[in-house]
């Protein structure tokens, strides 16, 4: 029997190659110094190939690539690789999402010291102009102080911890945790972002995505008291750079530390022309201890990826479709996006998860499970972190129900699914079908029948059945430059539901003049 073969494609930690090098049940070949054209000859032979980012895992790849059954990006980004593809071939993606989480933690804390005792700049001052001048430098004390963390997961609630060993007081807001997951650290749990704008400093641990993107800008910066302190080592774009540039330049934002940037790398940027800041390339994962754990558990996923035994952070789902039914995959997709909707309509932490369905499709209730999971839990974690092998201990972790319900068919369609996903305020129903063997629709909201292709931006608004309702709503959205391209109308009793499929992004603004109507009882804004 052939050994499997690990290919190394970039260059990783010693550390990681010394497990390669002593595993003898499988063949090494470290590649990372060879060019782009020729790795696509060494790929062919490959069973598992581990890349970083010099390694581009797309079409030409993978086409090279015939005998690859999984790919190991050793770090947490994995821009560079084609997950469609990665699926259709049947190659299991993989990353190492926390092996840096120590390393960004305690850059977090470098960043917030730094700004409140300016100490790079005290440092040129001596160093490089030779001047002693120690009433130049009248730094701030962490001690005390209000510090406000956006993101309560890994990083987060470890810069916390750390925060309260200088004696600070910590307040968190993340709608998708359980409040006592930080009120048992000690740690102040808010439902109001404002509480966070009203802190001495701020710093933000989130997954980027269309909610976190933007989260501090203008408005929020004005609500802050005055010299107030902004970190940033978790994703570009958390923060507005422009409203972070007119902050800082203002004199707004006393100081600010920030690692990550829109664009990369940023030697161009405006935010670098200020005295006011303290910056750094991107050095999240830059420590010895963190590139020792990327590459050992890089190497190590590998090894259990050759050997057939697991696919440890697994990012995608293989879908061999010689062995499933070719009606299934469509289900599995409209199932994740309506979880996904779901998560978008209620941000509060899920208390439990049901799939029920009805038909043939009723026999992979399983599958449908680990995808509404996905899709429930994707917004509030990031994609880095949740994925189809980790869904159902990620939801166990967090005390989540998963309940599957197989239905007599009496709903008049061939097959249907239903995600029902409960929080500790609501409960959210979607219930969906494919017409024509792969042409998605949600066909219910709520009870609210519906025709809805789920894809795009749209806005759920619930109302009490009213005249006047929709030409209020329309001239608001009017008024605004928001271009309406579709309407969807859903009524039961008294009570209506418009889903309004439209052309721009609504901001926080428009869904509060929405919610100011009368008839209104619930808004959200939703992108699939």
């Amino acid at each position: 029997m052939n050994k499997p073969t690990i290919v190394v494609c970039d260059h990783i930690h010693e550390s990681g190659l010394e497990i390669l090098k002593n595993s003898e049940d499988i063949n090494y070949v470290y590649a990372a110094n060879i060019d782009k054209t020729a790795l696509l000859d060494v790929i062919k032979d490959a069973t598992v190939a581990i890349t970083r980012s010099s390694t581009d895992v797309d079409a030409k790849f993978l086409a090279a690539a015939q005998n690859l059954k999984a790919v190991v990006r050793a770090g947490v980004g994995y821009d560079n690789v084609d997950m469609d593809g990665c699926s259709k071939q049947g190659i299991i993606a993989m990353n190492v999402p926390t092996a840096n989480t120590i390393a960004a933690t305690e850059l977090t804390m470098t960043h917030m010291l730094s700004c409140m005792r300016k100490m790079p700049y005290a440092h040129a001052q001596l160093k490089d102009q030779r001047i002693w001048k120690r009433e130049d430098w009248y730094g701030q004390e962490l001690y005390g102080k209000k510090l406000g963390v956006i993101g309560f997961g890994n990083i987060g609630h470890r810069v916390a911890l750390r925060a309260k060993s200088f004696e600070m007081d910590v307040i968190t807001y993340d709608p998708y945790i359980d409040s006592s997951k930080a009120t048992d650290l000690g740690v102040t749990y808010t439902t109001n972002f404002d509480d966070i704008l009203a802190c001495d400093i701020i710093t933000i641990h989130t997954p980027k995505n269309s909610e976190t993107i933007d989260m501090i800008d203008t408005n929020e910066i004005a609500k802050m008291k005055d010299g107030v302190i902004l970190i940033n080592c978790a994703r570009g774009g958390l923060y507005n750079e422009d409203a972070l540039y007119d902050g800082l330049k203002s004199g707004k934002i006393a100081m600010a530390g920030i690692d990550v940037f829109n664009k990369e790398p940023a030697i161009d940027n405006k935010l670098l022309d200020l005295p006011n800041i303290i910056v750094t390339a991107h050095l999240g994962a830059n420590t010895v201890e963190s590139q020792y754990k990327i590459a050992t558990q890089a190497a190590n996923n590998a090894l259990e990826a050759a050997r057939g035994i697991g696919y440890p952070h697994a990012l995608n789902l293989p879908i061999d479709e010689t062995k499933i039914p070719s009606f299934v995959k469509p289900y599995l997709e409209l199932t994740q996006k309506m979880a996904f909707v779901i998560s978008q309509m209620d941000k509060q932490a899920i208390k439990s998860i049901e799939i029920e369905a009805e038909g043939d499709i009723a026999n992979y209730c399983e599958s449908l499970s680990t995808f509404a999971i996905v899709g429930a839990l994707t917004r509030s974690l990031g994609d880095e972190n949740i994925n189809y092998v980790n869904a159902t201990f990620i939801a166990n972790e967090r005390d989540i129900k998963i309940k599957t319900k197989v239905s007599s068919n009496i709903s008049g369609y061939k097959n249907m699914v239903s995600v029902k996903v409960t929080t500790q305020n609501s409960v959210n129903r979607l219930s969906g079908t494919i017409f024509n063997e792969d042409v998605q629709r949600i066909i219910a909201i709520n009870d609210f029948a519906m025709d809805i292709e789920p894809k795009g931006q749209m806005i759920l608004f619930t109302n009490s059945d009213v005249p006047g309702v929709i030409g209020s709503v329309g001239k608001i959205l009017g008024d605004n430059g928001i271009n309406i391209s579709d309407f969807r109308l859903g009524r039961k009793k008294d009570e209506a539901l418009a889903v309004i499929i439209v052309d721009n992004n609504v901001s926080k603004d428009i869904i509060a003049k929405l919610e100011d109507l009368e008839a209104a009882k619930t808004v959200c804004f939703v992108k699939i």
